[in-house]
């Protein structure tokens, strides 16, 4: 499945290389590698083909390759255009592998941003370009997922008929995520038009409107596929740049959401300012300019897998559960609120 990072800051900013490239299991490495604390190893197994865990195996054993996405958020327009008030998402997509991209790598080594998103991306069947890959922008929001709508094409007409009419015309692929995103910012803005895109809402209402888009998409899948519905995986991450909503979701009695967690720790040990070191307790960072008794300012990390070698700067996500950021920086977990008959069975992995 795709792979997602996510960091949000009131204070502090990242630079895009410290968190994006350059740690060993940085998302642009994990194409192919895989770093799964808390759920793998278990006992004796120690590796993805030690796991008895057949859903997860299929999940971490498919190549990211399928594209690039990077959603930062900065003040220039803010400093040029009339009626832009606050930071505003750049976007940079490529088809290129990550690690070899030049575009990316140098972008990334001269750009730092108190918000930002990743997205590499194994597609779940859609066509393989630009437009689809994650992450999705409308307006001042971004959007982007790990994982799949089962059933995506029954539904797909029904679900369209729910969108607002300029969420719909935002839509440039053909992903089952990007309407996903699309059905967001409907309910966030209670259908309104395109300059609704461009208020930041309170993150309760940002709760209530992902909440609902879960649901809803549950809701049509029984409604048109009854008890041969199949369960979807559902960790979506929406921001407005200052407050953040992740989910991480299976309706499903017993499966595991793919992975996800959260640090509020290790934005620390990513920055090259400060002497500690992402890969290891052992390395050193000769780039440190802070001294190992100063402070870094309150950030948050929501991240497929960890990025830093410490397991303990690191919490997994409970299974059907949110993890919101507000603009204070405050962390919270949630329960996803839907009714539990609309779980559904996986016949390839009972």
């Amino acid at each position: 499945m795709c792979r997602w990072f996510a960091y949000i800051s009131p204070e502090e900013p990242c630079l895009l290389s410290d968190v994006l490239i350059n740690p060993a299991n940085a998302i642009s490495k994990q194409c192919s590698e895989h770093y799964l604390p808390k759920l793998l190893p278990h006992g004796e197994e120690h590796d993805l083909d030690d796991s008895k865990d057949d859903l997860m195996k299929m999940r971490n054993s498919l190549l990211n390759m399928d594209g690039l996405g990077v959603a930062w958020y900065t003040k220039a327009a803010e400093n040029y255009v009339k009626g832009v008030e606050g930071q505003r998402p750049a976007l940079y997509k490529t088809q290129s592998p990550p690690i070899s991209d030049f575009n990316f790598r140098n972008l990334c080594s001269n750009t730092e941003t108190q918000c930002l998103f990743a997205h590499i991306r194994a597609t779940s069947g859609s066509v393989v370009t630009q437009v689809n890959s994650h992450p999705f922008v409308f307006g001042r929001h971004v959007f982007m997922h790990n994982g799949a709508i089962s059933s995506f094409s029954n539904i797909r007409r029904d679900m369209t008929d729910l969108l607002s009419f300029d969420a719909y015309c935002n839509i440039l692929g053909s992903t089952d995520s990007e309407h996903a995103a699309a059905l967001y910012i409907t309910n966030l803005t209670n259908h309104g038009t395109k300059d609704t895109w461009e208020k930041a809402f309170p993150i309760t209402e940002m709760i209530i409107a992902m909440n609902k888009t879960l649901v809803q998409i549950m809701e049509l899948q029984q409604k048109h596929l009854g008890d041969k519905a199949t369960p979807n995986s559902l960790n979506f991450c929406a921001t407005d740049g200052h407050k953040m909503v992740a989910t991480r979701f299976r309706n499903h009695a017993t499966q595991q959401p793919p992975s996800l967690y959260w640090s509020e720790f290790a934005g620390r040990t990513l920055n090259q300012k400060f002497p500690s070191h992402p890969d290891g307790a052992d390395k050193v960072n000769e780039s440190a300019t802070k001294g190992t008794d100063e402070k870094i300012g309150k950030h948050t990390i929501i991240a497929s897998e960890p990025t830093t070698y410490d397991e303990g700067e690191w919490h997994l996500i409970n299974a059907n559960f949110m993890l919101t950021v507000d603009e204070h920086g405050t962390e919270k977990e949630v329960p996803v609120k839907y009714d539990t008959k609309l779980n559904a069975v996986d016949p390839s992995h009972p």
